[in-house]
């Protein structure tokens, strides 16, 4: 075992409490690999934008259990270039997950997804009494 030399400044480290983007877990928390979303409530279903680039359709895992719509990705690639002198392999592995707690207004059973474009869109349509009714006319007798 050894010792292990810490360097606490103190205005570092008042800078990075103060400077850190979400206030718990500081920039060493960050998790950048997210895409980001966007939710969209129309009036028959709400919408899910993920801006992912440069993925395939395939890579993607769309599932819903007990109301919680869970999206996922991996992909693992290796490249491997080989020369007189030397090999040099590289790997790549990314993945993230992005879990949406559903509200009791979607249908989970009829949720649509399409992959275009860099843009992972879902769409989750609402229950029929979720719907707004359909203005009437009274007539007055």
């Amino acid at each position: 075992m050894s010792i292990v030399k810490r360097n606490n400044l103190f205005f570092p480290s008042l800078m990075n409490d103060f400077l850190r983007p979400d206030w718990f877990g500081g920039t060493e928390n960050w998790n950048n690999n997210l895409p980001a979303v966007n939710i969209k409530d129309n009036t028959e279903s709400f919408e899910l934008e993920l801006a992912v680039p440069g993925g395939k359709k395939e890579d993607f895992k769309v599932e819903v259990d007990n109301d919680v719509l869970t999206i996922s990705n991996e992909v693992k690639s290796e490249s491997r270039k080989e020369n007189d002198n030397y090999t040099r392999r590289e790997f790549a592995y990314s993945s993230f997950q992005r879990a949406f707690t559903l509200p009791e207004t979607v249908d989970g059973s009829k949720i649509d997804a399409k992959y275009e474009d860099g843009i992972l869109r879902l769409t989750l349509p609402k229950k029929e009494e979720a719907l707004p009714a359909p203005k009437r006319l009274i007539s007055i007798g």
